[in-house]
């Protein structure tokens, strides 16, 4: 089984073990991966193709937040109670992915504490590189120089 930068992290008996727990799948261009609040109970590390990241807005439709390719950690909600999805996802492209069990991984760092660490670090690496970008992405949007504020609520 190919790995990728985010499993090579790991270290080489955890990455196996881990791996054990996954199954590939397949996602279409346009099949909804998962929807905002639904239950987080797996997780998916991208091999090929990219998937949209998205928000549901006001106005009752879905805008893009962030697009991820190869290598990429798709939902890591499953790693914080209650366990339900902060956004959507959406196949960009057709997607091959290894997707994960969110309750046997849980299970599997839970009785492997050195594992259970680590994944835990390369998650939140994940969360704080996208949380960063967000920021960026803000401050071009509305920072000093940008052509529209939002209006006050």
């Amino acid at each position: 089984m190919t790995t990728t930068p985010l499993l090579n992290a790991l270290p080489a008996d955890g990455r196996e073990r881990l791996l054990q727990l996954s199954h590939e799948v397949s996602f279409p261009a346009g099949t909804r991966i998962f929807e905002e609040h639904g239950l987080a109970d797996r997780f998916w590390i991208i091999r090929t193709g990219s998937v949209n990241l998205d928000i549901q807005v006001s106005s009752g439709g879905r805008t893009v937040v962030d697009m991820l390719g190869h290598g990429d950690l798709v939902g890591w909600s499953w790693v914080v109670p209650p366990y339900t999805w902060r956004m959507g996802a959406e196949a960009f492209t057709p997607v091959r992915a290894y997707e994960f069990d969110a309750t046997a991984v849980r299970a599997l760092c839970e009785a492997d504490p050195v594992l259970g660490l680590a994944v835990t670090r390369r998650v939140l690496d994940v969360v704080a590189r996208r949380l960063q970008a967000t920021r960026l992405r803000l401050v071009d949007m509305y920072g000093p120089g940008a052509s529209t504020m939002p209006a006050p609520s």
